[in-house]
């Protein structure tokens, strides 16, 4: 399974520092921004498959601005929310948005790491669905090509015993040229 690639967004140096080694260190594809201008920046250049981002952050985009670009972006971005107890309401507001799910500071790093488990599990499987999606179709078309194909031969077969049979049938001729004749066809 492919690493997810994940954006850790926080004004706080040092949570930003904690979340990337965990992060790192459990195989996810870590990078980081500072603000929420920051991350908004990034989001509009690449995909993340998460976004990991403090609900609370000065400079203009908070954690709410981060989830409705990152939405806005690409509909396949999971955003966690980090939220101090305060700001649980919004942090459910944010939920309402299409926020994949919420921490609360003091980030539990096994809770977290579990939480991003079943995010990779998930796109892992919509990844299976989707390709298999594509098989079925391309199989689809395939077997609707041979029916067409097999529809216009049995309608030849047709035609030509129909011919055959009319050779065959016919009662000016002697038997041998009739069965010459229908063989012709």
């Amino acid at each position: 399974m492919q690493a997810l690639k994940i954006l850790v967004v926080d004004d706080d140096p040092v949570t930003r520092s904690l979340l990337t080694k965990r992060l790192t260190k459990d195989d996810y594809q870590v990078e980081t921004a500072a603000s929420g201008v920051d991350a908004v920046r990034m989001i509009s250049h690449a995909y993340y498959d998460v976004i990991l981002t403090d609900l609370m952050m000065p400079g203009g985009v908070d954690g709410i601005g981060v989830l409705e670009t990152a939405k806005e972006n690409n509909l396949k971005t999971e955003v966690i929310l980090i939220t101090a107890h305060g700001s649980i309401d919004n942090a459910i507001v944010a939920m309402k948005k299409g926020a994949n799910d919420y921490l609360q500071k003091p980030i539990n790093m096994d809770e977290l790491i579990l939480r991003l488990a079943k995010i990779q599990n998930l796109k892992h499987l919509m990844k299976n669905a989707s390709d298999l999606r594509i098989a079925m179709e391309a199989t689809e078309q395939v077997s609707g090509e041979t029916i067409q194909n097999l529809e216009m031969t049995v309608a030849d077969l047709e035609q030509r015993l129909a011919a055959m049979r009319a050779t065959l049938e016919r009662k000016d001729l002697p038997a041998q040229e009739r069965i010459a004749l229908a063989l012709q066809n």
